[in-house]
C-alpha cells in the first residue's frame, strides 16, 4: 500500500523533507548517521504516522557510492518511521540504481527527475519535452518491474516554464502507468504566486482524481512559502520543503515554517472544516530539530530567523516586557516550549535591568537601577555589541551592590 499516495488522496498534508538531498545543492553535507537521526526525529513529529505524513528524500544514489550507501542505510534503518526516497534523474540505469538502493525496506520510494519545458528537456536530455515527458512512462515500468513494492514518483523539472497542458496529459499517462506522485518544480524559483496557483488548477483540470500532485518549489524570490500555500489551495496536498529551508540557492520552504502555519491556520490555508493530519505535528520538536541541522551543516540560526531563531521569545524593551502577549503572535512557550529570556541590550529600560538583576541574586534600588542602566547602554555603544552577557553584567553588579556608601 502506498500510504503517502493515500494520505494525500484523503486531504492530508505529506511533507516531502529534502534538506539532505537539495540542501546538499546549499553545499552541506550530512553524514549517513546523521540523515538517520534526522529521518526519525522528523518522523517523531507526527508520532506513529510519520510514514503517512513525512516523504524523507534520503539523496541521490547516483553522486557516488558513498551516497548510495547513505540512502540504503536511511531507507533500512528509518523506514519505519518515515517513508524514505532515493531521488535520480531519468535514465535507466539511475533509475534502476535508485531502486536498489531503497528495495526490501519498508515505506519506500523512487523520485524521477524529468524535465517538462523545452529549454530544460534540450539541456537536460536532448529532446522535446514532449519526448522526455513520454520516455518517462518506459522507466515507470521498468521501475515497477524491478520492484512493485518501491512506490515510484515523477518530478517535471521547470514544470513554471512548461506547458500545462502537455503536462496534465503526461500526469495522467504516468498514473496510469503506476506512478504514485506528479510533483510540479519551479526549479528556478521564479515564478510569483498568481502565476503558481494558476499553473498547478490548469494541470488539475486536464487530469482525473486519481492523479496526485505535488509541489518542488524554489525560493530564489523569497516566494517559495507564498507559492507552497497557494498550491495547497488548489487541493495540492503533498509539497517539498527543507529543515531551514536549505536547499539549491537561496533554498525551498522551510519546514518549520511550513508545519507551523498549517497546524496553526490551516482552515485559513487550506479551507473550512479541512483535516490535514492523521495525527497534528508535535510543534515542540521544531527548536530541537532546527538546531540539530544548523550544528550538522554550519547554517546558522539567526535572530531573524522565523518560528526557530535566536529571537523567538527574546526580549530587551520595556513595554514588550509587561505585555508580551500584544508584541507575539503567539506564545512561544505554550506552541513551542521556548521559555522567554530576558536579554540586556542598548535599548534596556528600567523594569528589564530589575529583572536581569534579580535573576543575577540582586536587589537594586532606584539609583542602583539608574546606573546600571547606564552602564549597560555604555557598554554596549562602546564594545559594538548589542547584547551586554550575564557574566558581564553579574561582575558589574558585584561592585555596584557592595560597594560602601558615603554617610550623610
Amino acid at each position: 500500500m502506498d500510504v503517502v499516495r493515500q494520505s494525500a488522496q484523503a486531504g492530508r498534508v505529506v511533507i516531502w523533507e529534502e534538506s539532505a538531498r537539495d540542501g546538499a545543492q546549499a553545499k552541506t553535507l550530512m553524514t549517513p548517521e546523521f540523515r538517520v537521526r534526522l529521518a526519525h526525529e522528523t518522523g517523531r513529529v507526527f508520532g506513529a504516522d510519520g510514514p503517512r505524513h513525512v516523504v524523507f528524500a534520503a539523496g541521490f544514489p547516483a553522486v557516488c557510492d558513498e551516497e548510495f550507501e547513505a540512502v540504503r542505510r536511511v531507507a533500512a534503518e528509518a523506514g519505519e518511521a518515515v517513508s524514505v526516497a532515493a531521488v535520480c534523474r531519468g535514465a535507466a540505469r539511475d533509475v534502476e540504481q535508485a531502486v536498489t538502493s531503497v528495495r526490501g525496506t519498508r515505506n519506500a520510494r523512487v523520485m524521477v527527475v524529468v524535465p517538462a519545458s523545452e529549454a530544460m528537456a534540450q539541456v537536460m536530455v536532448h529532446k522535446t519535452a514532449e519526448e522526455a515527458l513520454r520516455g518517462a512512462i518506459d522507466l515507470i515500468e521498468l521501475a515497477r518491474g524491478l520492484d512493485d513494492t518501491v512506490a515510484l514518483d515523477i518530478c517535471f523539472a521547470d514544470a513554471s516554464r512548461a506547458d500545462a497542458s502537455l503536462m496534465s496529459d503526461h500526469a495522467q499517462a504516468m498514473t496510469d502507468a503506476g506512478a504514485g506522485l506528479v510533483i510540479l518544480a519551479d526549479t528556478v524559483g521564479a515564478q510569483l504566486p498568481d502565476a503558481c496557483r494558476d499553473m498547478f488548477a490548469a494541470v488539475r483540470a486536464g487530469t482525473g482524481d486519481d492523479v496526485v500532485l505535488g509541489t518542488h518549489l524554489h525560493n530564489d524570490l523569497g516566494l517559495g512559502l507564498a507559492n507552497t500555500l497557494q498550491a495547497l489551495g488548489t487541493g495540492v496536498r503533498m509539497v517539498s520543503s527543507s529543515w531551514l529551508g536549505i536547499a539549491e540557492r537561496a533554498g525551498l520552504v522551510a519546514t518549520e515554517q511550513l508545519l507551523f502555519l498549517l497546524a496553526r491556520h490551516a482552515e485559513e490555508f487550506l479551507g473550512a472544516g479541512a483535516t490535514p493530519w492523521w495525527t497534528a505535528p508535535d510543534l515542540t520538536r521544531l527548536p530541537g530539530i532546527a538546531r540539530m541541522v544548523a550544528e550538522e551543516t554550519g547554517v546558522p540560526l539567526s535572530v531573524t530567523t522565523p518560528i526557530v531563531g535566536t529571537g523567538v521569545g527574546t526580549i530587551s524593551t520595556g513595554t514588550p516586557f509587561v505585555h508580551p502577549q500584544l508584541f507575539q503572535p503567539y506564545d512561544p512557550t505554550e506552541v513551542l516550549g521556548i521559555e522567554p529570556k530576558v536579554l540586556l541590550t542598548q535599548l534596556a529600560s528600567a523594569r528589564v535591568i530589575t529583572a536581569a538583576a534579580t535573576r543575577l541574586g540582586h536587589d537594586l534600588d532606584r539609583d542602583q537601577t539608574r546606573a546600571a542602566m547606564a552602564w549597560v547602554k555604555a557598554r554596549a555603544f562602546r564594545t559594538g555589541t548589542a547584547v551586554v552577557d550575564d557574566a558581564a553584567f553579574a561582575d558589574y553588579l558585584e561592585g555596584l551592590t557592595h560597594a560602601p556608601r558615603l554617610s550623610a
